[in-house]
């Protein structure tokens, strides 16, 4: 069996694949796009680059709320990830590391499988969830740690799941149905009440909020501020909008660099982002706000600890470690923690991790896994399989 991996952390907007090999993986769009330019063509993944105008994208995802429900489109982008254009595999002699979410249900277990073993013919296979990755390597980075808490917020929901001598503690994983997904169609909403109307331009608003959303420490004090004139107002930002002729991204600009520029160029669209720079993030906190019965990411941190065995809460409280894309939000690091002490007991430390890259940090978890010595004893090779079918696989589920 080579010794040599294939690791694809499959997230609902984005897959993360690579080999052992790599220092990196490379991060590819986990969907197929239609635009209104070149209505001919369909655009997989980062064949978007290839794009000349990128408003009006229509996406069509192969998850839906989290689970994957369109099989043709995941195996459409499944077939050019491990293209030769994409990220090749040589699939007889490479074991796979794939993520899946978590309670997912097992008629989706057994496409996955019959799929990677009967279609892409890999040789062994270990399905897995993103945060047993994200455990692994954090425990790989700091083995003193007994326990953790990971905070997976993604494109469709965020996760709180407790780990305990690294075994994943069901009784208090928690979901809040908040995830990336929201946030832009929410941002859109807003944007399109009050200033320009964006709700068919989800490709150029996602960006925006990738470029201008912070997550606020003092909402009160940055609402009092973005209610001041410029230039008082440190908060209100102008985004260009691309035009895809000269501008192929968004620009942010302060009022007085839009003024200048507006004089040079009259025909620029120009949003301005004031106080929905850190209302749109807040959601995470306060899902209440746009009607989600339900409670913020800190509330459901403490709940989750609170479900988990009092030995172990000490441990929890000082190992959070948040991963997915919306840790990406500059100050959410700050934010979480300074809820968090807020509703903990006083007699246990708070400790909140962002890692360097929230996005990739579980793939690099698979990578480390792939060099365990044990690693082999985990997987199910396509021998067991064909001899025993899907059984074989249940060894994942525990």
């Amino acid at each position: 069996m080579s010794t040599k991996s294939y690791i694809l952390d499959n997230g609902a907007y984005t897959a993360k694949v690579g080999h052992t090999d790599d220092d990196a993986p490379k991060v590819i769009p986990n969907y197929i796009m239609k635009a209104k330019s070149e209505r001919r063509r369909t655009f997989i993944g980062d064949q978007l680059s290839e794009c000349r105008d990128k408003s009006g994208l229509y996406f069509m995802l192969g998850f839906q709320k989290g689970y994957l429900l369109n099989w043709d489109i995941q195996k459409t982008v499944w077939d050019y990830i491990f293209s030769k254009d994409c990220c090749k595999a040589n699939f007889f002699e490479m074991p796979l590391i794939v993520t899946e979410p978590y309670f997912n249900f097992s008629s989706i277990q057994e496409g996955m499988s019959e799929i990677f073993f009967e279609e892409y013919e890999f040789q062994a296979l270990l399905r897995t969830n993103a945060g047993n990755l994200s455990c692994y390597h954090y425990h790989h980075d700091k083995p003193s740690a007994k326990c953790c808490l990971i905070v997976e917020s993604g494109y469709s929901f965020t996760h709180i799941v407790p780990y305990i001598l690294q075994k994943k503690f069901k009784p208090g994983i928690l979901r809040v149905n908040v995830g990336g997904k929201i946030l832009t169609n929410h941002l859109k909403e807003v944007i399109s009440y009050r200033q320009l109307h964006v709700m068919e331009e989800t490709y150029v608003m996602n960006q925006c909020k990738e470029d201008l959303c912070f997550m606020s420490t003092d909402f009160d004090r940055d609402l009092k501020i973005a209610k001041m004139k410029w230039p008082k107002n440190t908060i209100v930002r102008d985004y260009i909008l691309p035009d895809y002729t000269t501008v192929n991204r968004g620009l942010i600009r302060t009022l007085d660099e839009t003024s200048v520029s507006r004089t040079i160029d009259k025909d620029q669209q120009v949003l301005r982002m004031n106080n929905e720079r850190f209302t749109i993030p807040e959601i995470l906190f306060h899902p209440n706000d746009i009607g989600i019965p339900q409670m913020g990411i800190s509330e459901a941190i403490v709940l989750s600890i609170n479900l988990c065995p009092e030995e172990t809460r000490s441990h929890l409280y000082n190992n959070i470690i948040v991963t997915g894309g919306n840790g990406c939000f500059p100050g959410f690091e700050e934010r979480l923690t300074k809820e968090v002490r807020a509703l903990a007991p006083d007699e246990f430390d708070v400790s909140v991790t962002v890692p360097e890259n929230p996005i990739t940090y579980a793939w690099h978890g698979g990578n480390l896994l792939s060099k365990d010595p044990d690693f082999f004893s985990l997987v199910v090779t396509k021998e067991e399989y064909d001899e025993e079918g899907f059984s074989a696989c249940h060894r994942f589920d525990v």
